[in-house]
């Protein structure tokens, strides 16, 4: 091994060591570790150019060495024996290399371990068909959510899964579910040729890695349409904004028939952020969850989307809920704090009506 290999595995497993979710390489910078959403320095020399650069040629898989040649960029996954699997973005700025790992755990988190509402996942992973979606911003836990409803489904129900990944991130192995895990750049030559090809493999559900375009989303439409059921992630800060996100795909004369396949299809959106836990323990997930009912269905078809935060806070009965009611709720069970919730509140005066007991309803102000 070669010095260089050896100062970087080092770094990754101080990095695993100290619970970091990510690493950061810029040239002539010590590295940076990514520790419950903070940057942490690491105490060591600045890392030269002629350092990074001999990492990546001694870690890009030769498929993906054309790319980096090519493009100044590429994604693929670096694995550290007893440690785990990392997605490597490396890429230039300002002229120089830089490299950005993720920490990607090998076996598949649960619901408990990623303090998750078992009830609602369990529901939406039992479902028949459709499109269900992760959202949020990077690094919100939008993959180890899905990682979570899929390692649900591996151990309870008997499921042919193919996912397309660029790069893979978590593993599964066979339980009761047979998956099939095609890495973009390695199993298929791009995104759209292993889209073309999903539903020639017998699938019963089908993980996109994000839904990034139209032909991505074509295909998954025309999946959920044909019994099959579709994962898929999108970066975007709402329930109104996934929904509208699918839309800014197409152009506006094929919108109205896209409403009608979308209010039939998509069957939820849970976006995702993660705030400081109470206790300085890690960081958890607060939802806001649209779960599609007959309402949300008419308001979709009708491009009535400014109601979308309506029907979100009055689903309740249907798994539905806005962020100010789940961060109401983890203040009210003490785990995180009223200041926290009221700082990553959308709506922070309402939040703190409620906190004293005051809500609003259709009929007006109910204490």
């Amino acid at each position: 091994m070669s010095d260089t290999l050896e100062l970087f595995n080092n770094l990754l497993q101080l990095a695993v060591d100290n619970g970091a979710s990510d690493v950061h390489i810029k040239t002539n910078k010590p590295a940076l570790l990514r520790i419950n959403g903070h940057l942490e320095p690491v105490d060591m020399d600045p890392l030269a150019v002629n350092q990074i650069l001999a990492f990546i040629e001694d870690s890009c898989p030769p498929q993906f060495v054309e790319r980096w040649g090519t493009d100044n960029q590429v994604d693929y996954s670096y694995r550290l024996v007893d440690v785990g699997r990392f997605r490597v973005n490396a890429f230039y700025q300002r002229g120089t290399p830089s490299i950005v790992f993720r920490y990607v755990k090998d076996k598949p988190p649960t619901f408990e371990q990623l303090n998750l509402d078992e009830k609602l996942f369990v529901d939406l992973c039992q479902q028949p068909d459709g499109i269900m979606l992760i959202c949020g911003p990077t690094g919100c836990g939008k993959s180890s959510s899905l990682a979570a409803m899929l390692n649900w489904i591996n151990n309870n129900m008997d499921k042919h899964i193919v996912t397309l990944e660029d790069p893979i991130e978590f593993t599964y192995s066979d339980i009761k579910s047979s998956f099939d895990q095609r890495e973009v750049g390695i199993d298929t030559p791009s995104f759209e040729q292993g889209m073309k090809t999903v539903l020639r493999q017998d699938p019963d559900m089908i993980l996109i890695g994000e839904m990034r375009d139209c032909d991505t989303f074509n295909t998954a439409l025309t999946a959920a349409e044909t019994g099959h059921y579709v994962f898929g992630t999108l970066h975007s800060s709402s329930a109104q904004q996934s929904i509208q996100r699918l839309f800014e795909y197409y152009p506006p004369t094929q919108h109205a028939g896209l409403r009608r396949q979308v209010a039939g299809s998509v069957r939820a959106t849970i976006t995702q952020r993660l705030v400081p836990a109470l206790d300085g323990n890690g960081r958890l997930p607060i939802l806001e969850c649209l779960i599609l009912d007959s309402l949300a269905r008419t308001v979709i078809e009708e491009g009535k989307f400014e109601k979308i935060p309506a029907v979100v806070e009055a689903g309740k009965d249907t798994g539905s809920r806005s962020f100010n009611q789940d961060l109401f709720r983890l203040i009210k069970d003490g785990k995180i704090s009223r200041n926290t919730g009221l700082r990553v509140s959308p709506n922070p005066k309402a939040l703190e009506m409620n906190l004293k007991g005051i809500f609003l309803s259709e009929g007006g102000i109910v204490e």
